[in-house]
């Protein structure tokens, strides 16, 4: 089972838009799209920062490059 995480960008700490939770576990989303799909090309595609809530299970999706992931101790 992966680890616990914590999340900010840049000075704000990332909490769970559903319980408020700090802790996630982390992944990396491809964004694909049918075309890209259809045409053999979703390596393409863009890519996302997933958090999902350790407490909850909701997944949240960044785009932004910019989110840092801490370990942290549970």
């Amino acid at each position: 089972m992966a680890k616990p995480v914590r999340a900010a960008w840049g000075e704000v700490w990332i909490t769970c838009q559903f319980c408020e939770g700090d802790l996630f576990r982390v992944r990396n989303v491809m964004l694909n799209s049918s075309g890209m799909e259809f045409m053999k090309l979703a390596w393409a595609d863009e890519s996302a920062t997933g958090l999902i809530c350790w407490g909850c299970g909701y997944v949240h999706l960044f785009v932004n490059k910019d989110i840092k992931v801490y370990r942290a101790d549970k």
